[in-house]
């Protein structure tokens, strides 16, 4: 037993040993595709949910410093406020500004939609960007299961009251941020909100699934409207998305030569949202800044339109 557990040690050396030696070309690989893109955004107007960390913020940042005017949607506007003065700090001349928006109660996104039809005019481009991730068994102000809440029906409410502005704003772009995580999520009709049995991986993985269907039968519907909807994959970045799980957080630490930064993590939704090439791509799921496989049960047209209605019905909606 000596030996076997001498063997596990160098095997483990050898390892940590390639993976320091081979670090730059695996960071390298890790990094994945930039958006080459150069297109400006003077006079663009973009909301970005949840900007105020990770890639939301790293998106804010990179399409403030293409011109854009950015609204910063976020739950905890001091939060939110600190991420904009960074943004500030890292171009002088960034116009942004912070919004408050709690995607967990129905009333909030309601309010903020009012007050921003009220105060701004236009609006070129929304990213569907906030997201929680592992959390446990929680429920939002109205009562949903808190990832399918946050993840989808926050960001259903929030485009349906922003749909008419978008419509009149065209050419315009809806981003959608699912994961590759929706290839190991079904959707539960049955027991949307996990009444019946909780596994946060699997309420998280089924709110991603729920994202790409979205952006699909979204797509779907605004056909010949002159805006897009297109989902990506950010890829697996380093963030503070892992808060809730003690167990993904070491992983992450442990493993953090193979992730992403959150500004690699962003390239995707940036490319999305400014490509010149995607400006009558729709429908459309994209990681790595290229095309990318959608899992069957995201291809299904039926389930998108049952997914569409139940939606509707869980917050009492009429979106034609």
């Amino acid at each position: 037993s000596t030996m076997i557990l001498l063997l596990i040690i160098a095997g483990i050396g050898v390892v940590t040993l390639l993976v320091v030696l081979f670090a730059p070309h695996i960071r390298r690989y890790a990094a994945g595709r930039k958006c080459k893109s150069t297109a400006r955004l003077d006079g663009k107007t973009v909301l970005i949910t949840g900007a105020n960390t990770g890639i939301g913020k790293e998106t804010a940042l990179d399409l403030a410093m293409r011109g854009a005017q950015v609204i910063m949607a976020c739950r905890d506007v001091e939060k939110g406020e600190e991420a904009a003065a960074s943004i500030r700090a890292a171009y002088s001349k960034a116009q942004v500004e912070v919004r408050e928006l709690d995607l967990a109660d129905s009333c909030s996104i309601r309010a903020f939609a009012q007050k921003f039809l009220r105060e701004v005019d236009r609006l070129h481009i929304l990213i569907n960007n906030a997201g929680v991730m592992m959390c446990p068994y929680m429920k939002t102000i109205d009562g949903f299961e808190m990832h399918i809440g946050v993840n989808h029906l926050g960001h259903f409410l929030l485009t349906y009251l922003l749909i008419g502005l978008l419509k009149r704003s065209a050419p315009a772009r809806i981003v959608v941020v699912s994961s590759l995580a929706h290839n190991f999520g079904w959707i539960r009709f049955h027991d949307l909100h996990s009444q019946g049995s909780y596994n946060s991986g699997l309420a998280y993985c089924q709110s991603k699934l729920a994202n790409v269907l979205f952006a699909r039968e979204l797509s779907r519907r605004l056909k010949g409207t002159n805006v897009t909807v297109n989902s990506v994959h950010p890829g697996t970045v380093n963030s503070d998305l892992t808060r809730h799980s003690t167990l993904m957080m070491i992983l992450f630490t442990v493993f953090s030569t193979f992730l992403k930064t959150p500004k690699e993590g962003a390239q995707t939704s940036v490319y999305c949202a400014v490509a010149e090439e995607l400006q009558s791509v729709s429908g459309q799921h994209f990681s790595d800044c290229t095309p990318a496989f959608v899992a069957p049960q995201g291809r299904s047209v039926e389930t998108a339109r049952r997914l569409w209605d139940a939606s509707c019905e869980q917050l009492g909606l009429e979106w034609d």
